[in-house]
């Protein structure tokens, strides 16, 4: 039986990719246009490319339909933006309000790093169930630095520790792109589909 992957666009995002990715691992994908479609989604996906503040205006008619779905713990997958926008906030775009399923704001690498980090990055994960150990590939300017204690997470380095991923029960967050990731990649869609 094929399994069905929904995704809400969250502005200048990266679907064709993501639909591609999933397609290799034999789903099929459609996109979320309604309240309905949010909570009906088996698999729930929040793709993204671009600012924050972009991102929550992108998805600001369905952020109570996805706080109920975050809420009620059913399979939904952040990637990039769309993991930075279950936060409060970022620096990239003061006054901007993400869903704040997760406390925090996202804080741009400091110091004289070049931004955005672009290209292949360890990712360390402990004690997680979905994500795992090995090279991911990043395009961001803005990361987290800390999580709740009842959050699994995979760290990665630039300049200083950040939040590379996220999991708890069926709900993930990849700072990085899974589906530009090869094998690696492919490997945590697998297994979040597998939830």
């Amino acid at each position: 039986m094929s399994r069905r992957v929904s995704l809400l666009p969250t502005g200048v995002a990266n679907t064709r990719s993501v639909i591609e990715a999933f397609a290799s691992l034999g789903a099929t994908c459609d996109l979320v246009t309604s309240a309905e479609d949010v909570y009906a989604a088996d698999f729930l996906v929040l793709p993204g490319v671009g600012s924050f503040g972009s991102g929550a205006v992108a998805v600001q008619a369905l952020s109570q339909p996805l706080i109920n779905r975050l809420e009620a713990g059913l399979p939904t997958l952040g990637i990039c933006l769309g993991y930075q926008l279950l936060f409060e906030s970022s620096s990239e775009s003061p006054g901007a309000n993400g869903l704040a399923f997760i406390p925090g704001t996202l804080l741009r690498f400091n110091g004289d790093l070049r931004v955005p980090q672009m290209g292949w990055n360890r990712v360390e994960a402990q004690g997680c169930r979905v994500l795992e150990s090995g090279y991911a590939y990043f395009a961001n300017s803005f990361a987290a630095e800390t999580m709740p204690d009842d959050w699994s997470i995979a760290r990665a380095t630039y300049g200083a520790p950040f939040i590379a991923g996220i999991e708890r029960g069926n709900i993930v967050g990849c700072q990085f792109h899974p589906e530009l990731s090869g094998d690696f990649g492919l490997g945590v869609l697998e297994r979040w589909l597998s939830c």
